[in-house]
């Protein structure tokens, strides 16, 4: 019998989507305020809170006043590309994955950087909020602090009922989501290739394990 008991998965690029249209809806959303940022800068952020991404690209002595206006923006933007987008679709296999996993008595479990707004919008459009999605979604916005704290996943092990974060297997696509398993305890932290970062880049973070495609998880559990 595996170890976990619970698998933590981000949601753009990791169990949906992602075109890089996430990057494209927060260098427009500066753009909209006056400052050209370099997609590679972007890129960087990816996976944090927006609000953090924003301070972080802005720098320390950006106004807060900015920064909230930047971020109210940047989501209505990703709200109306995500009611509108016709692409917007799972990644391979992650809706048969939630269901094998469930199926071996396990919770699954979804955390984001994005707001709970976005985050309702999309999982309304994947029918993932009448019980065919994960057992449990959570914000950056209803946690004290977003990645890399372990606020998130502190909280789905406290509400899920699972006995320690050694039991939690987390899976995202960036560097920070690396970080968050690693500062949560996490017993297995997975690295996927299907988001903002190339298997090189990922390497460079020092992941548990990297894959290519969510099936390659049911193996790593099985061995956990």
């Amino acid at each position: 019998m595996s170890a976990i008991q619970l698998v933590v998965f981000d949601i753009a690029g990791t169990t949906v989507r992602d075109r890089g249209n996430v990057a494209d809806a927060f260098i427009s959303a500066f753009r909209d305020y006056g400052f050209d940022m370099p997609a590679a800068e972007v890129k960087k952020v990816m996976g944090f809170r927006k609000m953090d991404a924003i301070r972080i690209l802005l720098g320390e002595n950006a106004g807060e006043i900015l920064i909230a206006n930047i971020h109210d923006r940047f989501i209505r933007k990703m709200i109306a590309f995500y009611q509108e987008d016709q692409e917007l679709a799972p990644l391979p296999h992650a809706e048969e994955v939630f269901s094998l996993l469930r199926d071996q008595g396990l919770k699954v479990a979804l955390n984001t950087g994005f707001t709970r707004a976005i985050t309702n919008t999309i999982l309304h459009r994947l029918h993932w909020d009448n019980g065919k999605g994960p057992d449990r979604v959570i914000c950056s916005d209803e946690v004290p602090e977003g990645r890399p704290s372990p606020d998130m996943i502190e909280t789905l092990v406290r509400e899920l009922g699972i006995d320690s974060p050694a039991h939690v297997l987390k899976v995202g696509d960036t560097e920070v989501d690396v970080e968050e398993g690693r500062n949560a305890g996490c017993g297995i932290v997975v690295s996927v290739t299907t988001g903002a970062y190339t298997r090189e880049q990922l390497e460079g973070y020092h992941p548990d394990h990297i894959i290519d495609d969510l099936r390659e998880l049911l193996p790593i559990i099985h061995k956990a």
